[in-house]
Formats: structure tokens, C-alpha cells, sequence
């Protein structure tokens, strides 16, 4: 019989067991632990060598279930993702291949290398959570996280995700270099053949899918939703902005403060649970005006601007 675990429980199992690889980013870690159990989908980008792809292998591996690798080129297509109808001349019929998306976690490594027309492919698995070839619908299976990453140096060749895509990442994260007692560690274990392969699983899919239902139970009260659209409007109106963060963005700032609630073993949402994640999901999905767009830090920054000048909720949310 499978042990039964709380949200708590299985989220600290899974990021201990990922910070035996990626040292010195437990912030990161949590985070992509926290968007994998509200069964979102999430955005790395960093420079080279930071980590990235052994993060999101780590994170695979440590889950029992289905895991797919996929390195995005201009010359892959999108039948390459979701899969072919093959015809079989044995059996004189068409058969389905399904192709790497049919996972549990499917790896999209430098997802800004494929072209738009297979970028698009992807995300349409991402957001409905279904794949249609030659008019025959196809359902993925629950849990399903993708997990893409890209380099923002190098800019030759690539094709930047459109600011509608982007808004269907969850979060996007960044990785950032390790401190120096980190880099240490790193040396000592990577340059022994330590990988994220060596990994064992920690948690069963079953065991992820009950944590899953867990977290749906957990309550936002009324005040909580609204401080969320106070924020929500508040990203509009500010002067840096051409367009402010979207509904579906606020879809996500609620259901991934419900998982950090029921992470902290509470059946409740509380605000300040909206103000940690919120940099991570809403950054990302503001539109900033002319040159501020590629100026770093700027589109957190005024999410950290918005949280100090919108009054939080401040009654007994027990």
C-alpha cells in the first residue's frame, strides 16, 4: 500500500531530493516544485551552463512517472512533438504514434530555437491539455508540466516567444549564478559524474495526483480574491505599462497561492501567500513600453512597487 503523504509532506520530499544536484537555489527549486503541483507550466531562462536543463531533469526524475526530452531546432516540426498517424503495411491501416508530449514532464530545452508554427504546436498541448491529429482528439494525462528553457544572450537564430505565449507559463524563473560555498559543492559532485540521472524517484504519480486534490480543496476566501484583482488592476495603471498583467494571470496567481497554502499544511489562502509567488507569475506577463522591455529587472521591480502600494487584506481568514 502506498504511503500516504500531505501536500507538505511530498513538496519537501521532492525539493530535498532535487537539491541533492542543484545546490545554493532552494528558492527556485520550491518554486518549480510548487508550479508542478498546481499543474502549471514554467518558463526558465538564463545564461548557459546555469543549470537550467538539470533542474528540469532533476525534477522529472524525481517524480515516478513519464518523462520526455525534447531539444528544440528550427528544422523540428510540430508533428515531431505530438505525434504521427504512421501507416502500417502489415496490418494496412494508420497508426498512432504518439509523440513526446504524451508525458508526464516533457523537457522543451531552448523552446526559442523552434520555429513559431512549432512553438504554437506546443503550447496548444500545454494549455489544452490534448492533442488533435488528422481530426482525432487525443487527452494527455494528469499531471503534465512543461518545462522550457532559454538562453537570453544569444539571440542569433532564435525565434521570441510571442507575449501571448509567454502568458501561458506559469511562472518564468531564473536561475542566476551560486554563491561561492555552492559552486564548490558543485565542483566537487559534477566533476565526479554526479548528474540529475542518478536521481531515484521519491514521490509515485498516484501520491502527486492525491496531493493535486489536496491543494483544489483548499479555500480563497472572498477578501483573498479580491486583494488578487486589486493587484491584478493595479499592474494596468501604472505609467511603464502598455499592458498589465491578463484574467489568466490572475487565474494563476490564485491557484498557485492556494498550493503554497496547503504547502504550509493551512486549508486557507492568506495574502501574504499571493505576495510570495507573485513576482515569479506576474512579471512575465507585463508588456512594458518602448525600451523598458529589455531592461532587466524592470517589469519586477514595479510587481514589487504594485505589492507595497496595494493594502493587503487584513482580517482572521481562519
Amino acid at each position: 500500500m502506498e504511503e500516504l503523504l500531505s501536500v507538505g509532506q511530498l513538496a519537501d520530499r521532492l525539493t530535498e531530493n532535487i537539491e541533492t544536484v542543484i545546490k545554493g537555489k532552494h528558492q527556485v527549486v520550491r518554486n518549480v516544485v510548487a508550479a508542478f503541483l498546481t499543474g502549471g507550466h514554467v518558463l526558465l531562462e538564463d545564461v548557459p551552463g546555469s543549470g537550467k536543463t538539470m533542474l528540469a531533469k532533476a525534477m522529472a526524475a524525481s517524480v515516478g512517472g513519464v518523462f520526455k526530452r525534447i531539444q528544440m531546432t528550427p528544422d523540428l516540426l510540430p508533428a515531431d512533438i505530438t505525434g504521427i498517424n504512421f501507416y502500417d503495411r502489415k496490418e494496412e491501416r494508420f497508426r498512432f504514434i504518439p509523440g513526446p508530449v504524451f508525458s508526464n514532464i516533457l523537457i522543451a530545452d531552448e523552446i526559442n530555437r523552434a520555429t513559431p508554427k512549432t512553438q504554437s504546436g506546443l503550447l496548444e498541448c500545454m494549455e489544452e491539455r490534448q492533442v488533435t491529429v488528422d481530426g482525432t482528439t487525443y487527452q494527455l494525462e494528469a499531471p503534465f508540466m512543461v518545462i522550457a528553457t532559454q538562453n537570453p544572450v544569444d539571440t542569433q537564430g532564435v525565434f521570441p516567444l510571442p507575449d501571448a505565449q509567454v502568458d501561458r507559463f506559469l511562472m518564468k524563473l531564473s536561475m542566476g549564478y551560486p554563491d561561492h560555498e555552492s559552486l564548490k559543492e558543485i565542483f566537487a559532485e559534477h566533476v565526479d559524474g554526479k548528474r540529475a540521472g542518478d536521481i531515484k524517484s521519491v514521490v509515485t504519480i498516484e501520491q502527486v495526483r492525491r496531493a493535486m486534490e489536496q491543494i483544489a480543496d483548499v479555500e480563497i476566501g472572498e477578501a483573498v480574491r479580491s486583494y488578487a484583482a486589486d493587484l491584478i488592476e493595479a499592474t494596468r495603471k501604472k505609467e511603464q505599462v502598455l499592458l498589465g498583467v491578463s484574467p489568466r494571470g490572475g487565474i494563476a496567481l490564485l491557484r498557485m497561492a492556494r498550493t503554497i497554502a496547503a504547502w504550509a499544511g493551512r486549508a486557507y489562502v492568506l495574502p501574504d501567500d499571493i505576495q510570495e509567488i507573485a513576482i515569479e507569475v506576474m512579471a512575465h506577463r507585463l508588456v512594458l513600453k518602448n525600451s523598458l522591455r529589455f531592461r532587466p529587472g524592470e517589469a519586477e521591480e514595479l510587481i514589487r512597487q504594485t505589492i507595497d502600494e496595494v493594502p493587503a487584506p487584513t482580517e482572521d481568514f481562519r
